[in-house]
C-alpha cells in the first residue's frame, strides 16, 4: 500500500501546473489570421500580459484575441516608446519582474506580441531580460503573420524575387539620409516602417525618383480603416502609426 500511495502522490504532483511563459504573436490585426498554435496557447494560459502605450490606452494585441481571453486575468505592460522620458532598461526590467512574479506562482503565463515575434518586437527584449536573470524558466515563442507578409499578399506584391535583397528599415528622420538610401540600392525591395509625420517629404522623394506610383502603401492592416494601394493615391500629409511602404528599386 505504501508504494501505491507514493506512486499516486508523485502522479498528482507531476500533473500540477508549472510556471512557464509563452510569447504569442497575434498577427497584424485580423483575428482570423491567428495561428492554431496561438489559439491553443491562449486557451491554456492563466495570465495574459499585453503591451500598451499608456495606462489609459487600449491594446491592439489584446483586442485581436479578446474572445479567447475574456475570462482570464489580464495585465497591461506599458511601453511608452515614443516618450522623451522613456528608459528602456527600466521598462524591460520592471516588465520582466511582473511576468516572473506570476510564473513563480506555478502559472502558465502568456505575453502578447502584435504582428510577428521577430520584427520590431518588444517581447524580444523582455525575453532576453528573463533568460539572463531566470534561465530556469521555460519560454516558448510562437511566430505569427507579419504586417509585411499580409501587405504583400493583399497588394499582390512579391516581397522578394531571385537575385534581390530585402531591406527592412525604420524610416530615417533626415531627408538627405532618405535620399541617399534610395540612391544606393541595387535590385532591392525596401520595406519602410514607421514613416508617420515624415510622409509628406518621403512621398515627394519617391515622386522625384519616379517610384511613387510603383510603391505599395499599407495602413491599419486587418482593421476597419485598412488601406492597401498605390502610395500616390494617399493624399494625407501624415501616415498613422500602423503603416508601411513596400517598393522595388533597381529593376522591374
Amino acid at each position: 500500500m505504501g508504494k501505491i500511495f507514493i506512486f499516486l502522490k508523485n502522479l498528482i504532483f507531476s500533473k500540477k501546473e508549472k510556471g512557464s511563459l509563452t510569447i504569442i504573436a497575434v498577427g497584424p490585426g485580423d483575428p482570423s489570421l491567428l495561428t492554431i498554435q496561438a489559439i491553443k496557447a491562449l486557451k491554456k494560459s492563466k495570465i495574459i500580459f499585453y503591451p500598451t502605450s499608456g495606462e489609459d490606452k487600449d491594446s491592439f494585441s489584446a483586442e485581436i484575441v479578446n474572445k479567447f481571453i475574456k475570462k482570464k486575468k489580464q495585465i497591461p505592460l506599458v511601453f511608452p516608446m515614443g516618450r522623451k522620458e522613456y528608459d528602456s532598461e527600466f521598462i524591460w526590467k520592471s516588465g520582466a519582474k511582473k511576468i516572473v512574479d506570476h510564473i513563480n506562482k506555478n502559472l502558465p503565463v502568456a505575453l502578447l506580441c502584435l504582428g510577428d515575434t521577430s520584427i520590431y518586437a518588444s517581447s524580444f527584449y523582455l525575453k532576453k531580460e528573463i533568460k539572463r536573470n531566470f534561465p530556469q524558466i521555460k519560454i516558448t515563442t510562437l511566430p505569427g503573420i507579419s504586417s509585411l507578409s499580409l501587405a504583400a499578399a493583399l497588394g499582390d506584391f512579391q516581397l522578394i524575387k531571385k537575385g534581390e535583397n530585402l531591406n527592412i528599415i525604420e524610416c530615417p528622420d533626415d531627408k538627405n539620409q532618405f535620399h541617399n538610401l534610395l540612391n544606393n540600392q541595387s535590385k532591392t525591395v525596401l520595406a519602410i516602417m514607421k514613416v508617420g509625420k515624415r510622409w509628406e517629404w518621403v512621398k515627394y522623394a519617391l515622386k522625384e525618383k519616379k517610384i511613387l506610383r510603383k510603391s505599395l502603401l499599407a495602413i491599419n492592416l486587418g482593421m476597419e480603416n485598412q488601406y492597401i494601394g498605390d502610395a500616390s493615391e494617399y493624399l494625407s500629409k501624415e501616415l498613422p502609426y500602423f503603416s508601411l511602404l513596400l517598393l522595388r528599386i533597381g529593376h522591374e
